[in-house]
């Protein structure tokens, strides 16, 4: 499974900044907000118990200057005159001329019985509810607030008297009244509080538009009659801080005052300072992300270049360039490393100088009594050659064996210069049919003289499908190698020898199996079987066939495993890859046929 790649650290810093800035902006814009919001709100509900303070002082003004109107009034003789006349025709023609005198909304007299004689207002005809309500306010001389279907007007009562107020005669009423819309008004337009007059849950006065008086009507906390303190209603798509005054005591009927305040003006403000707060946020983010990410490269580069050296180091490259700038941790830690890196090339160069030296005794020990051996031979049928008592036949017999000593030299020589100079520099790759390199090898084994006495036999199915890019000359020592350790196993058993070759042909590979009937391979061998010098058991041989073979078959993107290996069987597979290209097909049909004809020949 690949290792996961972690996240680099300066990008690990540049986000955690940004979080750290995005976080701190985020709590200070709801501080803030919360903050002002509190503060808008305590403002609003001194301004609504204010302008409730200013609209009781503004409205006791009125009465008083009511009062004061209705006196001068009362005292008039012409006045006292036309109610003296007991005519209503009378009395109504000549309360017009006082009703435009005063100047007021509403101008009503009354006679001695409760009688409304004449009355008068500016805005719609008078009704028999604004009689009823002149009926009750003379009633209860304490109210002030007069209750009318078209409106709300705030009411003086001033009796009228023949004589003096004590000893006089009393003649009638005379009453005043003023619209609470025009006080409200004026109220209103200075503090932008909204003020709205209820009565039954009805509006009978308000400063709001129509849409707003018919949002406040869905609000029945406002509408329930009950004297609240400040609070939130939204109502028109706007919010408010309402605050309800109950005024029914000194109200021809149940009156409730419902002063406002929007929060809209607040809000563009708070929406202003929260814009100029994030906009400071999307700045310090913009400036701190720039900042962090150039002192975060200043940090994070030497140790990148750090880490590239260690990677480096650990693939063999010795001489990559070590970072010598940064902060004082970053100097410190690749001086550190410069020093380990230059401790283990040391110890590597005299780790390798001691297994070159190992090698090389382990290569001379191995070596050495072959060579001696041959030397010997041929030293020795040298000598019997210069004797002249010998026959031709003799003479014969001896040649053959100084050849065969020299053969075992010259393999012995060339094992060594394969196995000192094997890699991918010295391969030569050329499509070659592994059937013919099969057939080869077989030839050279069976003219060997460690496969003297050896059946062998070979399997590989049609040759053209057994195409692969090889270096020929290395596969056919390489399978010879391993045919030789084969027939050496199976000789030494003291039955009949067999070995058998099998080349299995796949899509991208190739697969070489040489099957012995030998005893097997040993026990305390099987583990290190392809290292080189390791013969266990033979009375000759240098011990390199198998690691010459496993390093071919390494360079042509395979290996040489033991398969299997029990008394009477020891499996060794060689495995390359085919690596064949479509152009290489011409190139092997002539192989293929050339190799046929000279089988035909060789069978004639």
């Amino acid at each position: 499974m690949p290792e996961k790649q972690g996240v680099r650290t300066y990008v690990l810093l540049v986000v955690a900044m940004a979080l750290v800035i995005a976080i701190v902006t985020g709590m200070c814009l709801l501080l803030i907000r919360h903050r002002l919001l509190a503060q808008v709100t305590d403002d609003l509900s001194q301004d609504l118990n204010h302008s409730v303070i200013t609209f009781e002082n503004l409205q006791a003004e009125r009465v008083g200057a009511l009062d004061r109107e209705n006196s001068l009034l009362a005292e008039l003789p012409t006045l006292k005159a036309l109610m003296t006349s007991g005519d209503d025709l009378t009395i109504q023609d000549g309360a017009i001329e006082f009703w435009q005198l005063s100047g007021n909304d509403l101008f009503a007299l009354v006679d001695l019985n409760g009688r409304v004689v004449a009355v008068y207002t500016k805005g719609a005809t008078p009704d028999a509810d604004l009689r009823q309500g002149l009926k009750t306010l003379l009633a209860s001389p304490d109210k002030h607030y007069l209750i009318d279907r078209q409106g709300l007007y705030i009411c003086s009562l001033r009796p009228l008297y023949f004589g003096n107020d004590k000893d006089g005669t009393l003649l009638g009423y005379v009453i005043s009244g003023v619209s609470t819309e025009r006080t409200v008004r004026q109220i209103s337009q200075p503090t932008g509080v909204e003020a709205t007059f209820l009565s039954g849950g009805r509006v009978v006065a308000s400063t709001l538009s129509p849409s707003g008086q018919a949002g406040l009507a869905t609000q029945p906390r406002l509408l329930s009659g009950t004297p609240q303190a400040p609070s939130t209603v939204k109502f028109a798509g706007t919010r408010f801080l309402a605050a309800t005054e109950d005024l029914s005591a000194v109200a021809t009927s149940s009156l409730q005052l419902v002063v406002l305040k929007s929060f809209e003006p607040a809000e563009h403000s708070i929406n202003r300072i929260d814009r100029m707060v994030l906009s400071a946020g999307l700045l310090a983010l913009l400036s701190g992300t720039i900042l962090m990410i150039t002192l975060s490269r200043l940090v994070t580069r030497p140790l990148e270049e750090l880490s590239q050296s260690v990677i480096a180091f650990g693939v063999g490259d010795g001489k990559y360039r070590i970072p010598r700038y940064g902060t004082q941790e970053v100097r410190q830690l690749s001086t550190a490393f410069a020093g380990m890196r230059k401790e283990i090339q040391q110890a590597n160069r005299a780790l390798l100088e001691s297994e070159r030296l190992a090698t090389i005794g382990r290569m001379a020990s191995s070596v050495s009594h072959d060579l001696r051996h041959y030397l010997a031979a041929i030293y020795a049928n040298s000598e019997f050659l210069a004797s002249h008592r010998l026959s031709e036949k003799e003479r014969a017999e001896i040649f053959i064996d100084i050849r065969s000593a020299v053969h075992g030299t010259t393999d012995m020589i060339e094992s060594l210069l394969i196995f000192s100079r094997t890699g991918g520099a010295s391969m030569r790759r050329a499509p070659e049919l592994m059937a013919t390199l099969l057939e080869r090898a077989m030839t050279l084994v069976r003219a060997h003289p460690d496969a003297e006495g050896v059946s062998l036999i070979t399997h590989y199915g049609n040759p053209v499908e057994t195409a692969a890019v090889v270096d020929g000359k290395q596969i056919e020592r390489a399978i010879c190698n391993l045919l030789l350790n084969a027939c050496q196993a199976a000789r030494d058993t003291g039955r009949p020898a067999k070995v058998s070759l099998t080349l299995d042909t796949r899509e991208k590979d190739m697969i070489v199996s040489v099957v012995d009937n030998g005893n097997g391979v040993p026990g305390n061998i099987r583990n290190n079987l392809l290292e080189p010098f390791v013969s266990e058991g033979k009375q000759k041989g240098t011990g390199l066939g198998l690691t010459l073979a496993h390093c071919i078959a390494v360079e042509h993107g395979g290996e040489v495993v033991l398969f299997s290996s029990h008394p009477g069987e020891t499996i060794f597979q060689m495995k390359i890859a085919r690596e064949l290209q479509p152009w290489d097909a011409p190139v092997l049909a002539e192989a293929d046929s050339h190799d046929k004809v000279i089988a035909h020949e060789n069978l004639q």
